[in-house]
């Protein structure tokens, strides 16, 4: 499609980003380009070319509340599964539980560590739990390459070519591994009764049709996948803790309104991913702008967390913002996720979080805090490094 395709002749006409494509610059800083760009052309809508293709990119509360309309735009990248979409609660208490469980099994090793990388902790320590969790065995020489693989998923996806090539493969094998293991399950048993995995491997489509291994094993991968992406917000919050430290007595009190400010403030302030597609589903015009059918869009989920019309002092970190207030319900972006997942999430976040400020003493040696806002998902450069770990 031509630029011009997307001006049509309305009230007002998107404003285009000066240079004939934009790819360069959106790699080398994917967190900010979008709302810089907005900003410079003084509108919430703008037009850029990245990758060779139009794309009109939208920040701020109002944009998301317009790319949340599922009859406007269809999502790039996100599967409405099964999981997300049965009457059934997602079983949150069992994952806390298996959470713990896991957390108190490995304890001990990282405390005999003389050193331990947290975001690889934090990954081995979530797959453990969301397998735990599903009913998926799990024996400990795989372990790693499971680890390896979910993590990819979410760590590489947005990693440049390669790393999305790395992304693409580390996902055929892992459904792979699920699809075997529902075929295993459905000649005999290897599955708990109730399950998470069993019920995947009786899922049936919507043609009332028993799904194939395939796809119930993608609906497993799907449903383990933000599991482990907690791993990011467990760094985050472990730097929020560490570059304000006065939280961590605060969250010692036990409060949970305490606990949940601190959460939502690490969601808010920190970067996940930069933004989110999506493909126009069919032409319509809002505030006067033009989206035609099949154009491509981008929500910038960093610049509409750090709005200063929502949030006053965007780029300052302060969870007390959340006492007694509600966001509004596009003011906080979601990085993605449904509202099962999200919920997840939050919960595991708000575990972790505790964990570490009130459960588990440790030193943060000297290293690169510096956040990598240039590769997605933006992390300390030295994956925030710990020594001398006694728990509490």
């Amino acid at each position: 499609m031509a630029p011009d395709a997307l001006h049509a002749p309305v009230s007002r006409r998107v404003p285009s980003v000066p240079g004939w494509d934009h790819s360069l610059q959106f790699l080398a800083d994917p967190y900010r380009f979008i709302g810089r760009e907005c900003r410079r052309l003084g509108s919430d809508v703008v037009q850029a070319r990245l990758m060779l293709q139009p794309t009109v990119c939208l920040t701020g509360p109002r944009a998301a509340e317009l790319f949340s309309d599922s009859t406007r735009f269809r999502r790039v990248g996100a599967e409405r599964t099964a999981f997300s979409c049965d009457g059934d609660p997602l079983p949150i208490a069992a994952l806390l539980a298996k959470a713990l469980e896991q957390w108190d099994r490995l304890l001990p090793a990282w405390c005999s560590r003389p050193r331990v990388v947290l975001y690889a902790a934090a990954q081995d320590w979530l797959c453990r739990t969301a397998c735990a969790w599903a009913g998926i065995p799990l024996v400990s020489t795989e372990t790693p390459v499971r680890t390896a693989q979910l993590s990819a998923l979410f760590d590489n996806a947005a990693g440049g070519i390669a790393a999305h090539l790395r992304a693409r493969r580390a996902r055929r094998e892992a459904e792979g591994w699920l699809a075997g293991l529902v075929q295993s399950h459905r000649r005999r048993p290897v599955f708990p009764e109730g399950s998470p995995a069993a019920a995947a491997a009786g899922f049936v489509d919507a043609q009332g049709l028993q799904m194939t291994a395939r796809q119930a094993g993608t609906e497993l991968l799907n449903l383990l996948r933000p599991v482990v992406a907690v791993s990011v917000f467990v760094v985050l919050a472990a730097h929020a803790l560490h570059r304000h430290p006065r939280w961590r007595d605060a969250l010692a009190d036990g409060l949970d309104d305490d606990l949940q400010a601190f959460v939502q403030e690490v969601r808010r302030f920190y970067p996940f991913f930069p933004a989110i597609s999506a493909q126009v589903s069919r032409d319509f015009v809002w505030d006067g702008w033009h989206f035609p059918k099949g154009a491509r869009a981008m929500l910038d989920l960093y610049g509409t967390n750090h709005d200063d019309r929502a949030w006053p002092l965007p780029h300052e970190f302060r969870p007390e913002r959340f006492f007694g207030a509600i966001p509004g319900l596009f003011d906080l972006a979601p990085h993605g996720a449904g509202p099962k997942q999200d919920a997840l999430s939050l919960a595991l976040m708000k575990l972790a979080a505790r964990q570490l400020a009130v459960h588990l003493r440790y030193q943060v040696p000297a290293q690169d805090l510096d956040l990598q806002m240039d590769r997605p998902p933006a992390l300390p450069r030295d994956r925030f490094i710990v020594e001398r770990l006694v728990p509490l």
